[in-house]
């Protein structure tokens, strides 16, 4: 295994990460659109290209331990400690991609936390829709059962 195998691995991965931004934003636009239609499918996509990430990181694992016998570094090392290890172009080029996961992994974190809140927002809209069109929502009690929820609140008037 070379250097230049596992920088190639390691582009691999950031252009599947910069797919997985895209696709986290296309959620996020389907989400925010009220789309709820095409919600599955962009979740589906979203799901395969983490299931490409996943495949490709075990080759990343295997491909950086072989560096680092190569290196005369320990078991699983950071890139940053294989770009101390390794020559020029090699350290330079590690950095660059240590600073671009640490980018766009900052990036997909804060992605992925909006789309749950506009999720939970939509989650509660919906509850809140059910609550105003049949009075009470089944929800589940604390050890499993199918229990209806009741209004939280009334106006007087409906109280008399």
């Amino acid at each position: 295994m070379s250097l230049a195998d596992l920088s190639s691995t390691l582009w691999r991965i950031r252009e599947m990460l910069d797919l997985l931004l895209f696709k986290l934003e296309e959620e996020q636009l389907v989400l925010a659109a009220g789309k709820t239609r095409w919600l599955p499918h962009a979740t589906r996509e979203v799901e395969m290209v983490l299931e490409q990430i996943r495949k490709t990181e075990v080759l990343r694992a295997a491909q950086v331990d072989e560096v680092a016998v190569l290196l005369g570094l320990p078991p699983a090392p950071s890139l940053s400690a294989l770009a101390d290890a390794a020559g020029e172009p090699w350290s330079e080029l590690f950095r660059q991609h240590r600073a671009a996961f640490l980018t766009v992994t900052a990036e997909i974190t804060a992605l992925a936390e909006t789309n749950r809140e506009l999720l939970t927002v939509g989650s509660r809209a919906v509850h809140e829709a059910l609550m105003n069109v049949t009075g009470s929502v089944a929800t589940y009690g604390r050890s499993g059962e199918t229990v209806g929820g009741g209004r939280s609140s009334r106006l007087v008037n409906e109280a008399m």
